[in-house]
């Protein structure tokens, strides 16, 4: 549930939604990490100013830790380009 709001949420700000992809590790029976990959420049969008919009994001996901009995940990990180 909450990796697929993340994800949908990373590919309406993103400018290339189809490089976006979530990944949801559960680390133990109350803790998951999920991890989102993005292109650097998405990847700039989605942290924001300021850590401000990836901030957002896990306060919105605050709300399912009561939900799922469960915390949850958020990160970014970049899709390396192919060099052609």
């Amino acid at each position: 549930m909450v990796e697929n709001f993340i994800e949908t949420f990373a590919k309406i700000i993103a400018n290339q939604p189809d490089e976006i992809r979530v990944e949801r590790k559960d680390i133990d029976e109350g803790f998951s990490e999920i991890v989102l990959f993005a292109r650097r420049e998405d990847a700039g969008k989605l942290i924001g100013k300021e850590g401000k919009m990836i901030s957002a994001i896990k306060t919105l996901i605050s709300g399912c830790k009561a939900k799922e009995n469960r915390s949850f940990r958020v990160m970014v990180k970049i899709i390396e380009e192919e060099n052609d």
